[in-house]
């Protein structure tokens, strides 16, 4: 025997019922005897609390009866056929009718009491499974209609009543065994009391109904049919990555559904778990997926965790007082207090000293606690013992569940780390002696956040998603985003990272997608849809997006987004910039920046400020962490430079080269924007910085290439005719490097804690001697590399190789 139990949504519609009717079938010739349970038609309870509700307004409910009889009969229409149909109307306007007595006598009183609400929100599924019956009729040779009102016995908690078990099962038993050629049709959600009053089960009372069908019969099993997989990891409107879990454990599907997993009603499981019945989940749309299976255990599984669940909405009442400390009896008394008068305690936390503790309740109790509490304790507030109870509000649970978590360590510390790095703040903490469940407060903004962060920390399987937020769509940010798209499946298949591009600016147009802009077109939908750019919008969008693993990219060369860095960090937002004003203006700024990013525990990465591609800020860090002490650095750091040099050999004059630079792009415009050395300057001083060196800019000695007379001109054109009059100049330079068999090279040092940057002429035996094209080199002598220095070369400029410096950078967010 299975209970095939369908939800609101499975019977909500034409479709779905023909759906359900497939379901029943496929069951029946399977040679199993189902005995179903059906709810209201979804939407249906809802609509009969608001009927009843503004009866007892003096409010109108005529049209609303209209929209119930209309959504009845449509089915009727439209899956029964002509000659049967009369019949099927006229039940189930007997019911209406019935009903329409009720909320006029609600109306006349302008009362609304809990027995007369839940008799009138009992003909939702009365006539929802009225109509599905007859229904089947045409498919099956005998079919009965079950109104559980006249089987399950409740005592008289109107609105959540208490279920007489085995007064149930036996009546249950009984009616059952005298139809056992029928296909039997249950109403769910409804019960009466021993007068044979009308109660209801509470929230999701047609899944406990099932339960105490299947308890009493003896099922094999009893099938949840609902709208979703199964029970999964996660919310699936909030964590787009959630996925069904194929077993859980009673314990576990309990922990879930108490902490808001909406799929199954806690007390369901009661009965199945006395009798050891497995519950399936299983989605009415797509019945040849397995679904869930709830059974005693949950059996072997790698999965740390089986989910995460939350509840959106929770206050917590925060009790604090020097006359709780030794009071033996005082959380007795409090909770006592609270029981009574029926308010549900959600999650509680005592600090070890005594003095406070700190419950949760639903907002709705809230202030009627607080009332409760110094109406009970208003001697101790009097006398000082007691400080006024304190609420706070707009607060979300988040408990993570998992048999598991039992004795496995680090289970907190994975949990309370992708918390703190995305900047969430918790509130209160509890963990049951269990360990099946660790639950904390948190502000209700940052759920969604917290959600997916923990999601991406605990099922290591999935992807770690980064949400980027990039301005700067010049040469740089262009291909960086060509890299990202042509790179994306295989780090998706390799590194288990996926990278969504939610924003993008530049000086014109700024465009916004919380799903990811696609790649292969942004610059259209940057063009047509994007919206006027603003820098102090773009920045505040994306905090108020509150994304987990946000990294903020930029790909500028202006002061404008350096000015938000801070702030950023703050947020808990990564930087990742190959903009190098930040890290090369006052020292103090530089510390500034670092310190608020270690202090958040976000990354602030800026590899491509000194050598573009190349790996040498990651090196130099490396071995600063590894306990290295630098001895010395010496660096070409400018391609355009070292193009010019590299070049400056046989015949060529420094003009010449200087000018044929310009024409391949190697330069600025004007040239002496490189040959000035001030970008070298720069780079020399972050590393001298990253090195330990509080170093301000005025510190770096900077050797001049040009005579005075080039830095001087007033146009590029002049600048030209002074640079071709000291050709002289040059080429005496070059004749003496030839002479002493040796290259020129403008070369940068950190030695105890000075930075030079000057011409020189080095030999053979020098690393930099074979430097060729526009390369940069680096060479690291320390404690550990001293004999023979560590030297990192190659490509120091371009497009290409900057974008993938920014992408190694990325990638490593988080890591």
């Amino acid at each position: 025997m299975k209970i095939l139990k369908f939800g609101g949504t499975s019977v909500g519609t034409v479709e779905s019922i023909g759906a359900v009717l497939e379901i029943i079938k496929k069951s029946h010739e399977a040679g199993e005897r189902p005995v179903v349970v059906l709810s209201a038609m979804a939407g249906m309870t809802n609509l009969l609390t608001r009927l009843a509700t503004e009866a007892s307004e003096g409010k109108d409910f005529v049209d609303g009866l209209k929209e119930m009889e209309l959504r009845h009969f449509s089915v009727v229409k439209r899956l029964i056929t002509v000659k049967r149909q009369n019949p099927v109307f006229t039940r189930l306007k007997i019911y209406l009718n019935e009903l329409e007595d009720l909320l006029q006598g609600v109306y006349n009183l302008r009362e609304l009491s809990l027995q007369s609400k839940d008799l009138i929100v009992s003909y939702g599924e009365r006539c929802s499974v009225l109509l599905v019956s007859k229904i089947a009729e045409q498919y099956f040779p005998a079919v009965g209609f079950v109104d559980t009102t006249e089987l399950i016995q409740t005592d008289s908690h109107f609105g959540s009543a208490h279920v007489n078990q085995p007064f149930s099962e036996q009546a249950i038993r009984a009616y059952v065994a005298e139809r056992e050629s029928e296909l039997l049709f249950f109403t769910g959600f409804i019960a009466a009391n021993e007068r044979g009053r009308v109660t209801t089960l509470g929230r999701g009372g047609s899944d406990y109904t099932a339960a105490i069908i299947g308890s009493a019969l003896g099922a094999d099993a009893i099938e949840i049919w609902t709208d979703v997989d199964g029970m999964l990891t996660a919310d699936p409107r909030m964590v787009k990555k959630a996925f069904s879990l194929p077993v859980l454990s009673y314990t576990e599907a309990m922990e879930l559904s108490y902490f808001g997993a909406k799929v199954i009603y806690p007390p369901t499981m009661i009965p199945a778990f006395l009798k050891k019945i497995p519950i399936v989940i299983r989605n009415t749309f797509n019945p040849e997926f397995a679904g869930t299976v709830i059974q005693y255990d949950s059996g072997r599984t790698s999965l740390p965790i089986k989910g995460i669940s939350s509840i959106p909405a929770i206050s917590i009442i925060n009790v604090m007082g020097g006359g709780m400390v030794g009071r033996t009896g005082f959380s007795g008394r409090l909770f006592t207090l609270l029981a009574r008068e029926q308010i549900n305690v959600v999650l509680i936390t005592q600090s070890s000293s005594e003095h406070s503790i700190t419950f949760a309740v639903h907002p709705a109790d809230a202030q009627r606690a607080k009332a409760l509490i110094e109406a009970e304790f208003e001697l101790e507030l009097q006398a000082n013992k007691l400080s006024e109870p304190e609420i706070e509000e707009n607060l979300s649970v988040l408990a993570i569940v998992g048999e598991n978590m039992k004795q496995t360590p680090g289970m907190s510390g994975k949990l309370f780390h992708a918390l703190g790095r995305n900047g969430i703040n918790v509130r209160a903490i509890a963990q049951g002696s269990s360990e099946y469940n660790i639950s904390v407060i948190i502000n209700h903004d940052d759920l969604a956040k917290a959600l997916n962060a923990v999601h991406d920390a605990f099922f290591a399987k999935l992807n770690k998603t980064l949400h980027v937020f990039n301005v700067g769509t010049g040469n740089i940010g262009s291909t960086l985003f060509r890299q990202i798209r042509k790179q994306h499946s295989f780090l998706l298949d390799n590194n288990d990272i996926e990278i969504k591009v939610v924003g993008i600016s530049n000086s014109r147009k700024m465009l916004f997608h919380e799903d990811g802009i696609a790649l292969d077109d942004w610059k259209e939908q940057l063009q047509e849809s994007g919206e006027q750019a603003d820098l102090e919008v773009f920045v505040s969008r994306m905090k108020q997006m509150n994304l987990p693993n946000c990294v903020f990219i930029d790909n500028t060369a202006s002061e404008l987004p350096i000015q938000h860095y801070e702030g950023l960090f703050q947020s808990n937002i990564s930087v990742v910039t190959c903009n190098k004003i930040a890290n090369s203006g006052r020292f103090d700024q530089y510390r500034l920046l670092r310190d608020t990013a270690r202090r958040h525990g976000v990354d602030f990465f800026y590899e491509t400020n000194v050598g573009a591609g190349l790996p040498i800020v990651r090196v130099l860090r490396d071995l600063m962490m590894s306990g290295d002490r630098i001895v010395r650095i010496e660096a070409i750091l400018s391609g355009t430079i070292s193009y010019i040099f590299n070049n400056f050999t046989g015949d060529a004059s420094f003009y010449d080269v200087v000018k044929t630079a310009q024409e391949l792009g190697y330069t600025e415009p004007d040239p002496r924007d490189d040959l000035k050395g001030t970008d070298f300057m720069r780079k020399m001083l972050i590393l001298a910085r990253d090195a330990g060196y509080p170093l301000e800019p005025e510190a770096v000695q900077l050797g001049a290439i040009l005579p005075d007379a080039c830095i001087s001109a007033a146009s590029v054109a002049d600048f030209y005719r002074e640079l071709k009059a000291a050709d002289a100049h040059f080429d005496a330079l070059k004749q003496k490097a030839q002479a002493e068999n040796k290259v020129i090279r403008y070369i940068g040092k950190l030695e105890d804690g000075k930075v030079d940057i000057a011409l020189e002429m080095v030999d053979g035996s020098h690393p930099f001697f074979a430097l060729s094209g526009s390369d940069n080199i680096i060479s690291f002598t320390t404690e550990r590399y001293k004999e023979r220095p560590l030297v990192v070369k190659g490509p120091g400029a371009g497009a290409e190789v900057t974008a993938a410096g920014v992408f190694a950078d990325l990638v490593n967010v988080g890591a």
